[in-house]
């Protein structure tokens, strides 16, 4: 660590000189008083220390949760009154947009631009559900004169959320928007890496009038407070965002309890030029694709597949702008790539681009960048000719490295696109309409995007296949997810039923 980083790092003002848990309306320690390490991550220095939940604290907020659940007005409360207080949320959040960018860059090595967008990104997720709880209108089947069945939608109760670290606040946003909204409280258990910005919600929801209980905070290791929310019987809903291993141990430990599960996990998202694409926008868009939120993303394009007639000339230009990717400090609103958000991930990534050296042609990065030995900095970097049986073409790195690889037809194109376990995102771009509207439907992808980079509609589901979730979020799939659906069922007219055991005759 040199004296230029830490002359050059930026500081936010009245940074918290510890970060508690935040249960049934205050803020506490741990019960048995530990806590963890936060570091940020241009110097990896310690800057906080944060609560470290166990199973205590767990029980402790889902007994809260419950509590404000079955005695509370929440779950009881108008649609219009819900929404009211979820776009007081969404107001709050969008007048503190610059300090929550600030605390979220300074945590997570987000450039502050990009973490911006995100904090605006959080206030809309408030706003979209807060308006679909008020228009949302439920089935009703009617056979004239005789039947009417309607369907109810009521909360189920403690919702247990669990997040990443990446774009940690939006991510905390989009399960907490449906989860209130639909009338359930929750507990929230952000990642340990960055607990810094989930430590604003407290107060930005009192502020807005959310009723004490309704929301809880459990700050810990996954293995701790995570395993103990995945366990807890009184939580029928897990709502998980994170890596695939993980995701297989909560369905694992959610089994016995037959909860609900709605999880989100890796990916190895392919970007597929065709060699009639508009070369120009492919290359801006898979540059962005993968080196946006310093490669933190799980929808990233980081294996991207060109037709062999224009391979030459895409790796080329690619390289060129990659290189001229601009990495520098969270704080500068002139950087493109951050800091990698731990020491942790920071070695994982490394030890990929040592891979891949072995594995691909390196045409661009493939360490530190220059002037910045320093913290968990990493220049985006580029391998071309990578071969399909290759690690940096199967295993999800999730950091600014990106594969590149030679197709010849479309068959080839679907094969390589299909070859992983993972199934999140798929990116194409082809000026064939039939083409990108067969191969949209061929890949095996939760969601595809034709000549764009990645723009979500909220309305939309968002989830992946195989190894890359389970179930769907976004619109009315949250909705879903966060309601049990009952059917009640009425007779208008005459009662027709089978008589059992009626006297003098047989049943009819």
């Amino acid at each position: 660590m040199t004296d230029t980083a830490t002359t050059m790092r930026h500081v936010p003002a009245d940074l918290p000189e510890r970060i508690q848990h935040y249960i049934d309306g205050e803020f506490v320690d741990s019960i048995d008083g530990d806590t963890f390490d936060v570091l940020e991550p241009v110097t990896n220095e310690v800057y906080v220390k944060a609560a470290a939940g166990k199973k205590a604290d767990i029980e402790r907020a889902v007994a809260a949760a419950r509590r404000a659940f079955t005695e509370g007005p929440w779950p009881k409360m108008l649609p219009r009154e819900r929404s009211r207080v979820l776009h007081r949320i969404a107001d709050i959040v969008e007048s503190r947009d610059a300090r929550l960018a600030e605390l979220e860059s300074f945590d997570s090595g987000l450039p502050i631009t990009q973490a911006l967008g995100q904090a605006r990104r959080a206030a809309e997720n408030f706003r979209f559900f807060a308006d679909l709880i008020v228009a949302q209108a439920d089935d009703t089947f009617k056979v004239p004169g005789r039947q009417i069945n309607y369907v109810n939608r009521k909360p189920i109760g403690v919702a247990g959320l669990i997040t990443p670290w990446n774009t940690p606040f939006m991510l905390e946003s989009w399960k907490l928007g449906p989860a209130l909204a639909t009338g359930n409280t929750v507990v929230l258990k952000p990642a340990e890496f960055t607990p810094l910005s989930a430590s604003l919600w407290a107060g930005i929801f009192e502020e807005a009038g959310l009723p004490r209980g309704v929301f809880n905070l459990v700050n810990g290791l996954g293995e701790d407070a995570g395993d103990a929310l995945v366990k807890h019987p009184d939580v029928p809903l897990i709502s998980f965002t994170g890596e695939s291993r993980t995701g297989q141990i909560i369905f694992g430990n959610a089994a016995p309890f037959l909860k609900g599960l709605s999880m989100e996990l890796g990916g190895k998202s392919p970007a597929i030029v065709f060699a009639d694409a508009d070369l120009e926008a492919a290359v801006d868009a898979t540059i962005f694709g993968v080196f946006s939120l310093n490669g933190e993303r799980c929808t990233a394009g980081s294996r991207i597949l060109v037709q062999r007639d224009v391979y030459d000339e895409f790796v080329e230009r690619y390289a060129a702008q990659a290189k001229r990717v601009k990495v520098g400090y969270p704080h500068d609103p002139e950087t493109e790539v951050g800091a990698l958000v731990h020491p942790e991930h920071y070695e994982k990534v490394m030890s990929y681009v040592e891979i891949g050296k072995s594995e691909g042609r390196l045409v661009a990065g493939g360490g530190q960048p220059e002037g910045f030995a320093f913290g968990n900095f990493v220049a985006p970097t580029v391998f071309a000719d990578v071969s399909p049986d290759a690690r940096i073409f199967q295993e999800e790195i999730f950091g600014p490295v990106v594969a590149i690889t030679p197709f010849d037809t479309d068959e080839d194109a679907l094969e390589l696109a299909n070859n992983t376990k993972y199934g999140l995102a798929a990116y194409v771009w082809t000026n064939d309409l039939k083409r990108a509207h067969n191969f949209a439907q061929a890949v095996e992808a939760g969601m595809v995007w034709l000549n764009s980079n990645n723009v979500r509609d909220l309305r939309t589901p968002f989830g992946g296949v195989k190894a890359s979730g389970l179930g769907h979020e976004g619109g009315y799939r949250s909705i879903d997810f966060y309601t049990d659906q009952q059917a009640v069922h009425i007779t208008l007219g005459k009662v027709h039923n089978p008589t059992f055991g009626k006297v003098g005759g047989s049943a009819h």
